[in-house]
Formats: structure tokens, sequence, C-alpha cells
């Protein structure tokens, strides 16, 4: 039987020379956490998140709406979830970190020029931006995926292998038919944003597609779009727990879900993506207001 085996690998070799026995997955999450568990006071939350994230068993976990933390209640989180190896952005506002089960090289902290910053590491061999742009202001997000793109070519002049990750707080134009323009999230939107033109956040009624384009004409690629289908599987945006507090019935969030939380990756990684979905399902609804993202990547890399 081992003889067999043995030949068999051998035969996959000759066919296939990227074929490998020991090949590994490469398991990732976003999630923003919505103001930093209410800006420390809600431990009962964050209890139930790390739970969450450590049955997932991820590599790597890039996190948004750090409020009130430090580099070591980072760290803490990171333990709980199995991860030595933590980076965070800044400890003021609203800020950004990375968690991995491998040494992280931090590479930069961007912060000038980016309404909340962006964290730019290193881990088992692949470069990650960790970012969240501007909330509220069309042009800002615009100006923030200029930055950001110029960083992407800087990255991938020394490195093929990278990701860009976080809330984005933009719509994806692979999307587009998936919104309808009389449907309760437009119409809700067009109320609160009548008049403020590239200072909010529709164009003409309509949302900006001009950010994720952006980005996608790099390339990069989309791998949650690749593996989904429809606004209920890609919804990230707003989770359940934004009921209570907006007195609003939780069926009444499903029925605005948009998508504005991604994993963007280079040529070589989306083609290494073996799946990738939105976590909004039940086993989330109450642990943020948006939900996270996850992918999974066949490689070759040592672990």
């Amino acid at each position: 039987m081992k003889r067999l085996l043995l030949l068999l690998s051998i035969a996959l070799l000759a066919i296939n020379p990227g074929f490998s026995q020991s090949q590994k997955q490469l398991k990732v999450i976003s999630y923003n956490i919505w103001n930093g568990f209410d800006w420390g006071k809600d431990d009962a939350r964050r209890a139930e998140l790390q739970q969450w994230v450590a049955g997932q068993q991820p590599d790597v976990v890039a996190l948004q709406e750090l409020c009130k933390y430090t580099p070591e209640k980072l760290k803490e989180d990171a333990k709980s979830w199995g991860h030595p190896y933590s980076v965070l952005l800044k400890t003021t506002g609203y800020s950004v970190g990375l968690t991995s089960r491998f040494p992280i090289e931090l590479k930069e902290k961007i912060l000038e020029g980016l309404h909340h910053g962006a964290l730019h590491c290193q881990t088992n061999g692949i470069d990650f931006l960790v970012v969240h742009l501007h909330p509220g202001s069309i042009q800002r997000r615009r100006d923030e995926a200029k930055l950001l793109a110029n960083k992407i070519d800087e990255i991938r002049e020394q490195n093929s292998r990278y990701m860009i990750m976080g809330d984005f707080n933009a719509h994806s134009p692979y999307d587009a038919d998936l919104y309808n323009p009389n449907g309760p999230l437009l119409t809700r939107m067009k109320k609160g944003d009548k008049g403020k033109g590239l200072e909010g956040n529709l164009v003409d009624g309509d949302f900006d597609y001009a950010v994720i384009s952006s980005f996608l004409s790099l390339p990069l690629g989309d791998v949650v779009r690749k593996h989904t289908q429809g606004m209920a599987q890609r919804g990230s945006f707003p989770g359940r727990a934004l009921a209570a507090v907006n007195k609003e019935q939780p069926e009444e969030l499903d029925e605005r879900k948009e998508r504005i939380d991604y994993i963007l990756v280079s040529p070589e990684l989306e083609q290494q993506c073996v799946n990738a979905w939105v976590g909004n399902g039940e086993a989330n609804w109450l642990l943020s207001d948006h939900y996270p993202v996850i992918a999974v990547f066949e490689t070759n890399q040592q672990q």
C-alpha cells in the first residue's frame, strides 16, 4: 500500500510540479468589532466574539474599530484564539489591528491621508493591509483609495502575495444589480444623504462604485464574489445586534443588507483561494454591527 501511495505521489508530481502532499490551508478573517465592544464596556460580547474566533481556528485575523485598545489588550484577544503575535495601529480613536499564528513584521503604520489609518504587516510570507475607510464621504474614500493603491503598487514590486482587507465603507460593482433603487436600503439612505454630493454616501441617488473598482483594477481579486450568490450571502452590514439600538425588527435590518467589508487579494492568492464567505448567520447575529469576512487558501508556504 505504501509503495502504491509513493508511486501515485510521483505520478502527480510529474503531471503537476506544484502538487505537494504537505500542501496547507491558510484561513483569514476580517472583522469590524463595533466600537471596541462599546469602548471597552461590553465584556460579555467581547468574550463571545473571542470564543467564536477561536472556534474558527484562523491563521490570521484583521480587526477594525479597536476603540480603547492597547497593544496589551489586543494581545489578550489574540491569545484567546491561539495567536501569539499581534500588532495595533494606534491607541486613539478607531484603530485597526492584526493577529497571527506566525511572527509578524510591521512594515508601516499609515496615518497621514487616511481618516482612521491603515496597517501594513507581513506574516507567513504575505503582505497584509488592514484598512477602515472614511464612513461618510465618497470623496474622502476615493482619495484614500488612491493612496492605498500606491502602497499596493510598492508592495507588489517586492511580493506577489498580498491582500487588503477590512471595512471599506464602499460598494462593489459586482453587487450593483443586487441593490433595488426603490428598496428599503437606498430609500433610507436617500433621506439622510440629500444635497451632500461627494461629501455624502450617494451619487445621484445611487451608490458610488469607484472606490472598489479602483482596487479591482490593480488588479485585486474579490474572493467572496466568486464563492457566494446574492446579498443574503454577501451582506456584511448591518448586523442584527443593531436591532435593539435602532428600535427595529431584525428582519428589517436583513432587508437592507449591504456589502461594505472585503478581502481583496493579489492574482496569485486569488488562484489559491478555495472558499470565501461572509459570516452573517445566526452565530454572528449579535456579536457586532458588522459581519466577518472569511477566506481560505491552499498554499505551499511553510507553516
